[in-house]
């Protein structure tokens, strides 16, 4: 896959029904132990706390155009913090580690905080090969979570 093939660009209404989709697909909420919200949920979520925040960076990830996942980073207290989501039609294929670098050029912000579930050795390794550093973990109500934290270069 070609670096053209992944961008960037602004969320529009329309992506918001990939995103649930993908947020609903069974082995996504396995691996990142997010328990899938019902629909008027998930939509109120990215209608006022996403997409009407205006501290929240927000992208979705496109490959040939269509919508692959989305990329954002939220301020909790004090810290900034990224996630993602892919399409599982989307993973091993390069995709994440693309879109994200991209993102990374974005968001300015460092310290960079993310919280991955430590099982999800997939999302780890890809922050890790982006530059963030394991600084212990953290629970999630019965969950361990790895916290990863990209200084300044």
């Amino acid at each position: 896959m070609s670096d053209d093939d992944v961008r960037l660009r602004d969320v529009v209404e329309a992506d918001l029904d990939s995103f649930l989709a993908y947020e609903h697909d069974p082995e996504a909420a396995r691996r990142s132990r997010f328990t899938p919200r019902p629909r008027e949920a998930f939509m109120a979520h990215w209608r006022t706390r996403v997409l009407g925040d205006d501290t929240v960076l927000v992208r979705t990830v496109t490959v040939n155009g269509e919508p692959a996942g989305n990329l954002v980073s939220w301020w909790e207290g004090e810290r900034r913090f990224i996630g993602y989501w892919l399409g599982r039609p989307y993973w091993g294929r390069g995709i994440g580690t693309k879109a994200l670098a991209r993102f990374l050029e974005l968001e300015k912000n460092r310290p960079l905080y993310a919280d991955p579930f430590t099982g999800n050795t997939a999302s780890v390794h890809l922050l890790e090969r982006h530059g963030f550093q394991s600084q212990g973990t953290v629970r999630h109500g019965d969950d361990e979570h790895t916290l990863l934290v990209l200084h300044e270069e």
